[in-house]
């Protein structure tokens, strides 16, 4: 008898690489999303939103083997998967990178300035590294309170994945800072610290490779979710400009700031340590960030043909709305030059 998967929130970016990787190996799929969507083959879907616990439970049914929650934002969502845990056999939740703090208690949401901004090993150990305060102060500090919760009981196997900056076909990407460029014909980037910055991406086929494997293998565990040599900035620019076969010139400034500023940019780099892992559930990635990266350039490319960026990608357009000032970056450039 085929096991069942519930994909809470699974419609998404990481959801649609996931499922066809469950199908594959011999899972009933279940996705759970507020809005209607046109399922894959084979797929259920249902209509449910999370914040209706008592229509949660009817979704769930008899039960599932796993549930994937995709949108665990809040310490209830956590509160309200215990409860239904008669219902459900393990958790897979995704959380972020972004829990980390550095030892002396520096944090990714409190860093106004470079000097504030948390100073990491290299790579980052889910077993050696601090964590923020669980709280509702903000996005890391409500990650925190959701893993806090899971990891603090034994009646529920959840295994808790602190993923890096996601990036696939069918979401919000950051990637859509270069596509963009390339697609307005920019003939030159600029790019601050040299382009030396790192903040490790994690491709939706590596992260839906980590997924169904702590699917298969339930436990109280954390794991973290990056590429394998996660590349700089430099090296992320070239990738999509490659992608697309577009040729710009670098612009490369020696300092972070205004209007250079990009998705990934960070003054000290921020990479994950993998070994826990390949450790537990038995992980090895099965893709890099140059191959990977033409799908998200491709799907960016044609959704937004038809469609306004703003929309297709409302999240990453609240973010980016002063990412594409190419006058102010003109003029930046002409300082440049004239300095020279």
């Amino acid at each position: 008898m085929a096991r069942r998967a519930f994909l809470l929130g699974g419609s998404g970016q990481t959801g649609r690489a996931l499922i066809p990787r469950l199908q594959e190996r011999g899972w009933d799929v279940v996705v759970g999303s507020r809005g209607e969507r046109d399922s894959p083959l084979g797929v259920e879907h249902v209509q449910v939103d999370r914040a209706d616990t008592a229509a949660l439970r009817q979704a769930l049914g008899k039960g599932t083997e796993v549930l994937v929650d995709f949108v665990a934002f809040e310490q209830e969502h956590a509160e309200q998967l215990l409860a239904l845990k008669e219902l459900i056999g393990s958790l897979v939740v995704i959380s972020t990178a972004s829990v980390y703090t550095d030892h002396e208690g520096r944090t990714f949401d409190e860093a106004k300035t470079p000097e504030q901004f948390p100073r990491f090993p290299i790579p980052i150990s889910e077993r050696d590294q601090p964590t923020v305060e669980p709280g509702d102060a903000n996005y890391s500090t409500k990650k925190a309170a959701i893993e806090h919760v899971l990891l603090g009981q034994d009646a529920l196997p959840s295994t808790l994945i602190r993923a890096g900056a996601i990036y696939g076909p069918g979401g919000s990407v950051r990637e859509w800072y270069f596509v963009k460029r390339v697609l307005d014909e920019r003939r030159y980037v600029i790019l601050g610290d040299r382009g030396q910055s790192r903040f490790h991406p994690i491709s939706t086929e590596n992260l839906a490779e980590l997924i169904w494997l702590a699917a298969e293998h339930p436990g109280r565990r954390v794991l973290n979710a990056g590429d394998p040599g996660p590349p700089t900035l430099l090296e992320i620019s070239r990738a999509i400009a490659a992608a697309l076969g577009h040729d710009w010139t670098e612009v490369l400034l020696p300092t972070l700031g205004e209007p250079c500023e990009t998705p990934w940019s960070c003054p000290r780099p921020v990479v994950l340590d993998m070994t826990e892992a390949a450790f537990e559930v038995g992980y090895r990635p099965i893709t890099t960030y140059e191959p990977a990266v033409r799908g998200t350039c491709e799907w960016l490319v044609e959704a937004t043909k038809e469609r306004p960026w703003e929309e297709l990608m409302p999240r990453m357009a609240e973010y980016m709305q002063d990412s594409f000032d190419y006058a102010a970056e003109d003029e930046l450039l002409r300082g440049v030059v004239k300095a020279e």
